[in-house]
Order: C-alpha cells, then sequence, then structure tokens
C-alpha cells in the first residue's frame, strides 16, 4: 500500500468514516456515513492531489438549477458542487494538496459536504423533483 493511501485511511478511520471500498493499485477508497450525508464519497490519492467526489444527484432541467448551484458553491467552505461533461450528473468535488495533507484538512473538506447536504439536500431535492 502506498504511503498517500495509508495515511489517508488512518485519518478517515479517525474520522470513523466506513471504508466500503478499496481499491490499492488506483490508491482510492469509498466511504460512508450515512448520518452525515456522506454516501460513496470517493477519496482518490492522485499525486499531488488528493480528489474527494460524491455524486448528489441527476442535474434537472430547471431552468435556474446551474445558476443556484453556482450561487450555494459561493456559500461552501470547501470543494463545489460540479456537473459532470454531459451536464447530466451533479457531485460535490474538493481537491487538496496530497504532499502536506493533514487529519484537519481532511476533515474540514468533508465536513463541508456534511455541512452542505444538511443546508441544501432538501432544497437540491425538491429540484430534482421538477
Amino acid at each position: 500500500m502506498s504511503e498517500n493511501l495509508e495515511k489517508v485511511k488512518n485519518y478517515l478511520l479517525d474520522l470513523e468514516l466506513k471504508i466500503t471500498h478499496e481499491d490499492e493499485a488506483e490508491e482510492l477508497v469509498v466511504v460512508e456515513n450515512e448520518e452525515d450525508g456522506i454516501k460513496n464519497l470517493i477519496i482518490d490519492c492522485e499525486p499531488p492531489i488528493v480528489v474527494l467526489e460524491q455524486f448528489i444527484m441527476e442535474a434537472p432541467a430547471a431552468e435556474n438549477f446551474c445558476r443556484r448551484l453556482l450561487q450555494i458553491n459561493r456559500t461552501l467552505v470547501h470543494g463545489a458542487f460540479a456537473m459532470d461533461e454531459e451536464g447530466k450528473r451533479v457531485f460535490f468535488r474538493d481537491t487538496l494538496q496530497l504532499e502536506n495533507l493533514d487529519f484537519n484538512e481532511l476533515e474540514a473538506s468533508i465536513s463541508a459536504l456534511s455541512l452542505a447536504m444538511a443546508e441544501y439536500g432538501g432544497e437540491l431535492l425538491e429540484f430534482s423533483r421538477g
């Protein structure tokens, strides 16, 4: 196991996140803590960065949805909501420097996702319903 992946896994375990999948060759893990809005969060060590990405929802056709996502992004402490290349799926995504990654930085990024889902999850759900 790479040193980077091992460090990240130790931090995740300290955060009491459940590791549901691990791929040592790709240097990634998938974690969850559904109580905090963390479901299938992919944490991928891609030196020189670590990428955190979680699928949120299929992108609705609502006229003002993209504008609202950008407004929400302005309030987020870490990371951002983003869409895939086809504009069909919405993700939460954050990137951190891997070389000097520490526990507090990873915790803050994951907490930002939890906070975003607590604060905006209902609104995003309403968009998905049309």
